[in-house]
């Protein structure tokens, strides 16, 4: 999602989700369009940085990067295809999203990536024949040293870079928390039951 004064601009996997939230931000009378790329593939970043400048003209001022995807499997079972697919959705998109949009970031403009506990924790039950999220839990190291190269690069340019990182919460995304070891991880139990409260 990202942010220009009263315009924001939404993309995500499910269309539907869009649409439904553009239409929740207009029915409050602001402003949003939702637009759509596929940020596995090589140019969707470049897709989508276009999409986010006809929208927002010169200036952004916020920048959320929060595309996602997991994979929970044993370390035998993934594949060269699932660790790609993993890269290029967590490192390499924010990585020419912010590429491509920087000529719109300037002073007091905020970019914010939204990482995970994982990068710095082991969750579930580790073993070679249990599943992990170890390929996921790499590209999350990736964002947060992503982060800090940033923060140091652009920070003196006004242009302010922070990591969010959540710990495992059971969304539509994360399969891990529906895996026999998610539930029984010591960050997914706190985050799993925070969301079954709220």
């Amino acid at each position: 999602m990202s942010t220009l004064q009263d315009k924001t601009a939404l993309d995500g996997r499910s269309g539907q989700e869009a649409e439904s939230l553009v239409s929740e931000i207009q029915a409050k009378a602001g402003r949003a369009q939702a637009i759509s790329a596929d940020l596995g593939t090589p140019n969707g970043a470049a897709v989508l940085a276009k999409q986010v400048r006809s929208i927002v003209g010169d200036r952004l001022d916020v920048f959320v990067v929060n595309a996602g995807i997991s994979k929970a499997a044993r370390i035998a079972d993934y594949t060269v295809e699932d660790f790609d697919n993993l890269s290029a959705t967590h490192v390499r998109s924010p990585f020419f999203l912010v590429q491509q949009l920087l000529p719109t970031l300037g002073d007091r403009s905020n970019i914010v990536l939204i990482s995970s506990a994982v990068a710095r924790t082991v969750v579930g039950k580790p073993g070679l024949e249990d599943p992990s999220i170890l390929a996921y839990a790499s590209t999350e190291g990736a964002i947060e040293t992503l982060v800090k190269h940033w923060a140091a690069i652009l920070g003196p340019s006004g242009i302010r870079v922070n990591a969010v990182a959540p710990g495992v919460i059971d969304t539509d995304m994360s399969n891990f928390t529906k895996t026999e070891a998610g539930p029984r991880s010591h960050v997914g139990d706190a985050g799993i039951e925070a969301d079954r409260q709220a």
